[in-house]
């Protein structure tokens, strides 16, 4: 009875895997590790080279205000000692040993770090990312003498004219989790990070459970899952999920309209930003596609958004983004309006959120284009399969492997009464956050004192 329910439970873990394979694209095969490691293996024989990648569901979302910043400062001290390699000269000297071009990035939903390298230091390859990822030393020295590159990178965004705008924008849209939102986070708490520290990130997320490892280029998947599972096999799971035992708050919506005007020296042109709390993909995923097609059809140089407010010389610039995410993704307005026209331009905007949700706002033309140029984009990453990677890793991140392969069907399925309802949940007639930068001589020249002053 025992050995035919063992059998029983095989045929259908077997079953399942192949089902799950079935779902794939060609040249792409998945397998989940003892230890709860996915693992995504995709076959390019096109150049002898191949993409290691590990992503890890950590990231701007998951830190407080005292860690703001702090995930971000993880991935910069990956590329350090570790418990088999000594110093950051060490580490860079092995990088140039074994051919590998090496960086990774820090989102809001994920931390991600990636080699591309000879297909025939595949093994290697892994070894060494295997030690960055489990054994990472924090050096205190060389938390230290990192600081002047993080240092770098606050500056530079300093140094740009929204800067100002972008911050307190990010804080009137999500109040005291605005840290969430902001990958690059807190200068000072980055510069005051400890050991201590860096190690409660890793203790919290930097489980092989809440990881997935992609191979990617010229490699045999058989081969691949052997390699994964010989090197990375024996990473001991965390023994708890890190979003249940450390939860996310929700992002508290935003309930009345909020305006704000905010200046800085830089500034050249007016900037305005309008945004709203849109979808994501643990309540509303289908909403999630919808609002990529729609932003690409108010984008599209044809539309009546363009025309009425580029082309007639209210705005110089105006464009709709939406960003997927998985807590809360932002849909917000750019706009850069004709200094003598800011009234007017701030007018027409108005008057186009309130025709968004209607029938002849854009043409069956324009939605077509829309699908088929987003179908391109995706194919287009598609075919370049060391950056593709960082694609498949987000989509595992904010949802699901499927969440990218779908993509395209999902873009193709969408109507215009999934515009409709889109704008009418998120955008139309609901809370905003409304900002306005200028210059100290821009606020004086136009009067403009609080961002009401553009109402009407």
């Amino acid at each position: 009875m025992k050995r035919t329910l063992i059998a029983l439970l095989a045929f259908i873990f077997n079953s399942a895997f192949l089902l799950a394979q079935a779902n794939l694209p060609a040249g792409y095969f998945f397998k989940t590790l003892p230890n709860g490691l996915d693992v995504l293996v995709v076959e390019d024989k096109s150049v002898p080279i191949a993409t290691i990648e590990i992503n890890v569901k950590n990231g701007a979302y998951t830190e407080s205000p005292e860690f703001s910043g702090l995930s971000h400062f993880y991935e910069h001290m990956f590329f350090k000692a570790n418990k088999d390699i000594p110093s950051q000269e060490a580490y860079i000297n092995r990088t140039k040993e074994l051919g590998i071009v090496w960086n990774g990035t820090t989102s809001t939903n994920r931390v991600n770090y990636f080699f591309t390298l000879p297909a025939s230091n595949l093994n290697d390859g892994l070894k060494f990312m295997n030690s960055a990822i489990r054994y990472p030393l924090f050096l205190e020295q060389e938390m230290t003498n990192e600081h002047p590159v993080v240092n770098g990178e606050f500056q530079r965004g300093e140094s740009n004219p929204e800067f100002n705008l972008y911050y307190e924008f990010q804080e009137k849209m999500w109040g005291k989790d605005k840290s969430r939102k902001i990958p690059i986070g807190d200068h000072d708490v980055i510069l005051s990070a400890t050991p201590e520290k860096m190690r409660t990130i890793q203790q919290k997320y930097y489980w092989p459970n809440n990881s997935i490892l992609i191979i990617a280029g010229d490699v045999n998947h058989n081969e691949a899952f052997t390699k994964a599972e010989s090197i990375f096999g024996d990473w001991q799971p965390s023994g708890f999920d890190p979003f249940d035992k450390f939860p996310i708050p929700e992002f508290k919506p935003i309930k009345d309209n909020v305006y704000f005007v905010t200046t800085s020296e830089l500034a050249q042109a007016p900037v305005i930003y309008i945004g709203w709390h849109g979808p994501d993909t643990r309540n509303d995923v289908k909403a999630t596609y919808t609002a990529d097609v729609f932003s690409y059809i108010v984008n599209l140089e044809s539309s009546k958004f363009s025309k009425e407010l580029i082309d007639a010389g209210l705005a110089l610039e105006a464009s709709l983004y939406y960003a997927t995410d998985i807590y809360t993704g932002p849909v917000s307005l750019r706009i850069v309006p004709n200094p003598a026209k800011i009234k007017e331009c701030m007018a027409k905007l108005e008057e186009h959120i309130e025709m968004w949700d209607t029938d002849k706002y854009f043409t069956d033309e324009q939605m077509e284009t829309a699908k088929n140029q987003l179908a391109i984009q995706e194919k287009f990453r598609m075919e370049q399969t060391s950056g593709y990677s960082h694609s498949l890793g987000y989509n595992w991140a904010i949802k699901d492997l499927d969440y990218g392969f779908n993509y395209i069907d999902n873009i193709n399925k969408t109507t215009r009464d999934d515009i409709r309802k889109y704008v009418r949940k998120y955008i139309k007639d609901k809370p905003a956050v409304y900002g306005i930068l200028l210059s100290p001589e821009m606020k004086n020249k136009l009067n403009i004192n609080k961002f009401e002053d553009l109402l009407n």
